[in-house]
């Protein structure tokens, strides 16, 4: 992978290390006990290497992290003045922790640093101590630390954003099955109410005009609602736009009303305001179940029940028409029944349907409320 070299760091060390060693080496070689020499062209040559190096960090971490430590303990092997020439080696060592070169970071830090301690003990024996060795130890020991901390704490943000990356990616997958959800119900309940009052409408039209016409006033609402309802998931999908609650158990007499069918609309307990989720599933729930009758049993009288319990929200669809027929064909079509099923599952709940013993079908939805939604009931 091609990185960019960035000049900056490496120029602002190779500045320090060069000048303040000028500085450092003035003092030094006045006082001859040190042993110091004065800096050649080599010396100055060892001091910028490290620099050099540091401009490779990213594309070598290794191979700067053993030139840099070389160069440095060449440096001191020739005598050259003590001064900064040791901010480059944390720089190298500091990098090589968080490109996730550690062992080489560890490895190369214990090497440098048995080399400090013999050198101090051979060819310097009068600086050469306790205090000097553990002072050593704790400068590698404490760059190690803080680039280990730097890592860890990189690594922890990184496994957030890739949490929150495919928190995003569900959220994104689960809200597209949702919309197709509605697209589905939408256009199956409004298409099949099209068909079945348009079919009506062509064999009464020369008999009875006026049922005719209630036919095709049908056909013209519920095109108006499958391109409102469309819209609106339309809009979601373009920009996230919240979209008008039509889908809701408020609705369900319109629903009923609009679907051609002889619908009996019957409500237990306290009706109230529910939860987005569950309100818009029992509403499609019962529109599924109305398109299935429309479907493959017209002309069949449906009772809708609806009971607000404290603890959940029940939904009974019942006709009286070919259940056993449209059970096998209901539960063939991969989106009615199943996808009724899956609506209430991803909330907590369950969904039976099949025919009925003394003919007909009946689906039974339960979906359970969050015990938010009973506190403000209670309340």
């Amino acid at each position: 992978m091609y990185h960019r070299i960035d000049p900056v760091l490496p120029v602002i060390i190779g500045i320090l290390q060069v000048f303040l060693t000028i500085g450092a080496q003035y003092w030094q070689l006045r006082n001859p006990d040190l042993g110091r020499v004065p800096l050649t062209w080599w010396g100055y040559a060892l001091l910028v290497v490290g620099p050099l190096a540091i401009a490779l960090r990213r594309r070598a971490p290794v191979a700067v992290l053993v030139v840099t430590l070389t160069a440095t303990s060449v440096y001191m092997l020739f005598g050259y003045a003590y001064g900064p020439v040791f901010l480059s080696p944390i720089i190298v060592i500091f990098n090589a922790v968080l490109s996730g070169h550690r062992r080489a970071a560890w490895l190369s830090s214990g090497a440098f640093f048995l080399f400090v301690v013999a050198y101090a003990t051979w060819l310097i024996p009068h600086r050469a101590s306790l205090f000097h060795h553990t002072a050593v130890a704790a400068y590698l020991l404490l760059t190690l630390t803080v680039a280990e901390f730097q890592r860890v704490r990189r690594e922890r943000l990184a496994e957030r954003d890739r949490v929150a990356r495919e928190e995003a990616r569900r959220q994104a997958s689960e809200e597209r099955l949702t919309m197709a959800q509605e697209l589905h119900d939408v256009l199956a309940h409004n298409i099949s109410l099209i068909h079945v009052q348009a079919s009506t409408a062509l064999h009464i039209l020369d008999d009875h005009p006026e049922q005719a016409r209630t036919a095709l006033t049908t056909i013209k609402q519920a095109s108006k609602d499958v391109l409102t309802e469309m819209r609106g998931v339309l809009s979601l999908l373009r920009d996230g736009a919240p979209r008008s609650p039509t889908a809701g158990m408020a609705h369900l007499s319109d629903l009923a009303e609009r679907s051609g069918l002889p619908v009996t609309l019957e409500v237990t307990g306290q009706a109230r305001p529910l939860p987005a989720g569950i309100d818009r599933a029992g509403y499609r729930i019962v529109q599924e179940s109305l398109t299935n009758v429309s479907r493959h049993a017209p002309g069949s009288r449906v009772t809708v029940r609806v009971a607000y319990a404290p603890e959940e929200l029940t939904v009974v669809i019942e006709d009286d028409g070919a259940g056993a027929a449209r059970a096998e064909a209901g539960l063939g079509s991969g989106n009615g029944i199943p996808g009724m099923r899956e609506r209430a599952a991803a909330l907590g709940g369950s969904l039976a349907a099949g025919p009925r013993p003394g003919g007909g079908f009946r689906v039974e939805a339960h979906l359970p409320l969050p015990a938010s939604a009973n506190q403000k009931e209670t309340n």
